[in-house]
């Protein structure tokens, strides 16, 4: 590119320039020369410390990936014929993960003849969620795909914030109400006072 529009990290602009002209400028700065707007006309370019362009460009990468929340999905498995004992290791699995505000997703698998028998893997979702109810909530019903039937639980949000506002409302009223009744009873005892005493 023959010129270039040059600005440095202040917003100081040195208009369009040749680009050796602005190469050379950036040198003597003990800076470096580059381009941030390459479809602009002509492109433009910046003087700046790279090394410090690139530090600062990772650092906010970063900052904004810890502000992003992450839910998995994670998987239990069951067969229609699950016995009690991988039940339990299995729900009990998935509680700790929906804890973790983690999703789950709950799988019957069905192989051969346990097709025809699908009302037995509709019972041991039906029981997950009711084990669950506490700390989960349906996300997806129970659903056929292929040879396994699934459903899928969110972790239960809780309405604590709801719940303090009405305390903290409760304890206004009830502080109210106390300024009130001693309120009266200053003045029934003021209005006493006042009574002219029997001659």
């Amino acid at each position: 590119m023959p010129q270039v529009r040059v600005i440095t990290d202040d917003g100081e602009q040195f208009g369009v320039m040749d680009t050796r002209d602005a190469v050379r400028l950036a040198r003597e700065r003990g800076m470096d020369l580059v381009e941030v707007a390459p479809n602009a006309e002509p492109p433009v370019c910046k003087i700046i410390d790279f090394g410090k362009f690139q530090y600062e460009a990772k650092k906010k990468a970063n900052e904004a990936k810890k502000k992003q929340v992450v839910i998995t999905v994670k998987e239990v498995k069951f067969r229609p014929g699950t016995d009690e004992h991988d039940y339990s290791y299995r729900m009990k699995h998935a509680r700790e993960w929906l804890t973790d505000g983690d999703k789950v997703k709950a799988t019957i698998w069905f192989r051969g003849r346990e097709m025809t028998h699908r009302e037995l893997g509709a019972r041991i979702l039906e029981k997950l969620e009711k084990d669950l109810a506490d700390v989960a909530e349906v996300e997806m019903r129970p659903r056929m795909e292929g040879n396994q039937m699934f459903t899928i639980f969110g972790p239960k949000r809780h309405k604590k914030a709801d719940g303090s506002k009405q305390e903290a409302e409760g304890r206004r009223r009830e502080a109210g109400g106390a300024r009130q009744e001693a309120q009266t009873r200053q003045q029934a005892a003021g209005d006493s006072s006042q009574e002219p005493s029997p001659s």
